[in-house]
């Protein structure tokens, strides 16, 4: 079995409710966080498989329709690929944020069904998040969790870092 790491996108991958953008709708919208690229590059090496699992009800909302969803992920993947940083897979909730869908953190759907594909053990993980939301859907899934950033809210984390890169540092000198 293998060792994941899951992240939410807005917040600990990039940019989101910054003084440069509001929320990120087009690829210009998209501002990798500093740190990041370093970080899962790190998490790469230490043979960690790395996914991004992020709810984005804006397509439900009408913000922006799927394709540009698609968009911004490409430009996410090529940022990383300046640092030679790899994501294994990316699952997203294109519902309204009240659909009460299956796939919507916190539910773990997406973690559980990613973790199925790419045969990942669950309790050998983490999920990294900046919401309470995303730490909820770790905990339902299995995994250990990772709160990071400074909109923490009432989140209850296994661990809490300022940013991704602390946390894989910590991560990887624990390991060693």
């Amino acid at each position: 079995m293998n060792k994941g790491i899951f992240l939410d996108r807005d917040g600990v991958i990039n940019e989101v409710l910054s003084h440069r953008v509001k929320f990120v709708n087009k690829p210009t919208d998209f501002y990798l966080l500093d740190g990041v690229g370093k970080a899962i590059k790190k998490l790469n090496d230490a043979h960690f498989l790395v996914f991004v699992v992020t709810n984005q009800g804006g397509i439900g909302l009408g913000y922006m329709k799927k394709a540009a969803l698609e968009k911004v992920h490409e430009t996410m993947l090529a940022e990383l690929a300046a640092f030679d940083a790899k994501i294994t897979d990316i699952a997203y909730c294109l519902h309204k944020p009240d659909a009460q869908c299956r796939c919507r953190k916190p539910k773990p759907e997406m973690i559980i069904k990613l973790a199925k594909k790419h045969q990942i053990d669950l309790a050998k993980s983490y999920m990294v998040g900046d919401r309470k939301p995303d730490i909820e859907a770790g905990k339902g899934a299995g995994t250990k969790t990772v709160l990071v950033g400074n909109r923490r809210g009432n989140a209850k984390a296994d661990l809490s870092f300022p940013d991704l890169l602390s946390f894989v540092n910590w991560l990887i000198e624990r390991s060693c």
